[in-house]
């Protein structure tokens, strides 16, 4: 028997996977009283059941993180068989090194909170570094968004005249060298070949200033060609728009991006619907839940639903 838990976090998403599964959410509670403190209640039998957890640690990632481990504890209490927590968003994964002397390096101290909170299981869409996978002791997945995202990219260059994108008429870009293995595994996806030329941005980001970096070079030959930037993660939109700008300095004819996660900073929805964007359209997930404040025109977001979906049903046999 499986049941399907959704945290606070994105209850849209889970009631899609829910649906896609042709089964009902769980009933639980999550009370949040007025000190900041958060209370999870199961609110049905899930003695023997194997559970699943939906919740991205999106911000506030403090938050829903404290919601994620009480779910655990909750369900371990119930007398739950097996649970598993399902994070389309990891937060704290872009901390996986000492960038400085004295820095904690954070995702392993979420990793240990996580595995001793009783999970069994971990899945996570497109985890900022695949080398963080080697951290966990329990089953972890790391579920390639691209799979969705590339087909949805491809198909509006289709529509929008380009004609089926080719090699020499679109080229993939990575906006720093961390990227290029993500990048290539979108272009794999997308051209359905493993021998493709990434275009790669060389980028000096300010480890003393939060989301500052600048666009330096570019490698590779982006003349004439469409661009499609590919990157796991967006937050202030800066980088994003800088490397934008150098393509089209490098004689790019236009610029798309596809970014997995929107793990937006108060600013970054002005900043990327400014006239001043350079960028046709950024293509990303629904791995974080959107305010409305957040949409933009040149924003289109993919579900992620149905590789979660395909996933659960592949393991469990739903």
């Amino acid at each position: 028997m499986v049941k399907l838990f959704s945290g606070s976090a994105n209850p849209e998403l889970s009631e899609e996977v829910a649906g896609i599964l042709g089964i009902p959410l769980a009933k639980s509670e999550v009370v949040r009283f007025g000190n900041s403190e958060v209370k999870v209640s199961i609110k049905e039998k899930v003695k023997d059941a194997t559970c699943v957890v939906i919740q991205p640690t999106s911000n506030p990632t403090d938050t829903n993180l404290m919601e994620l481990f009480f779910f655990a504890d909750a369900l371990k209490r119930s007398g739950a068989k097996e649970i598993i927590a399902v994070i389309p968003y990891f937060g704290y994964a872009r901390q996986n090194r000492e960038h400085l002397p004295g820095e904690s390096v954070s995702v392993n101290v979420v990793i240990r909170f996580i595995e001793a909170a009783g999970y069994d299981a971990v899945y996570t869409l497109t985890l900022h570094d695949e080398g963080t996978e080697g951290i966990f002791s329990v089953t972890f997945k790391n579920i390639n968004a691209f799979k969705i995202l590339g087909k949805e990219v491809y198909n509006y260059l289709t529509k929008e005249g380009e004609g089926r994108p080719k090699p020499d008429s679109a080229v993939i870009v990575s906006p720093d060298q961390g990227g290029v293995e993500r990048a290539q595994v979108f272009a794999e996806h997308f051209f359905h070949t493993g021998n493709i030329d990434i275009a790669v941005i060389e980028k000096r980001r300010n480890l003393e200033k939060i989301h500052q970096s600048k666009a330096l070079n570019l490698y590779g030959d982006v003349k004439d060609k469409v661009c499609i930037i590919v990157d796991d993660i967006i937050t202030s939109g800066g980088t994003l728009i800088h490397a934008a700008e150098l393509c089209l300095k490098k004689g790019a004819k236009r610029v798309i991006a596809c970014i997995v996660h929107h793990d937006f900073s108060p600013t970054a929805p002005q900043v990327l619907s400014s006239e001043k964007n350079p960028i046709e359209k950024i293509f990303t997930a629904n791995t974080i839940a959107l305010k409305p404040e957040q949409r933009f025109p040149s924003l289109v977001e993919v579900s992620i639903a149905p590789l979660i979906a395909a996933e659960l049903q592949k393991e469990l046999s739903i």
